[in-house]
């Protein structure tokens, strides 16, 4: 691969899994396809809900229609657990969609890495629940109070 290492690399411990799950949050949150893509191995391997994803093209063109489709989208992740090159979390998210309808995504992921720190694998398994705009508990970045370590709510 030519791509420079992207630490923290496997094996993991708490501290580098918390790291790892924190720098995915932020990536996604930015809503920027190509930067979120760019964490990925150029060949990884997705299953996203129903959908099969392979490659960064791929990755890139799956967030540009998420987030042209999921409007003012904010995602928290937290550890579940983790193995020497994998990381399991959970994770919630909201956004609206075109007529105005919040929602709440709840999931949970299954990540696997290369050597090098990249992403080879990811298996997202969500679910969307309705909610109403004064129900919304994610809103901006986290709090300097909140980790990627604490359970969600």
């Amino acid at each position: 691969m030519s791509d420079a290492p992207r630490p923290p690399l496997p094996p993991f411990t708490r501290e580098t899994a918390v790291r790892k799950v924190q720098a995915a949050e932020d990536a996604w949150n930015s809503r920027d396809p190509e930067k979120v893509a760019a964490a990925y191995t150029t060949d990884t391997v997705w299953r996203n809900r129903s959908e099969f994803v392979t490659g960064r093209g791929q990755v890139v063109a799956f967030l540009r229609a998420k987030w042209e489709r999921e409007l003012d989208y904010v995602l928290r992740k937290s550890l579940w657990a983790f193995g020497d090159d994998r990381i399991a979390v959970r994770f919630q998210y909201e956004w609206r969609d075109a007529a105005g309808q919040w929602w709440r995504s709840y999931g949970n992921e299954n990540w696997e890495f290369d050597a090098d720190g990249y992403m080879s694998r990811r298996e997202a398994s969500i679910n969307d629940v309705p909610i109403e705009p004064a129900d919304r508990r994610l809103i901006g970045p986290r709090g300097p109070d909140e980790t990627a370590e604490l359970p969600l709510q």
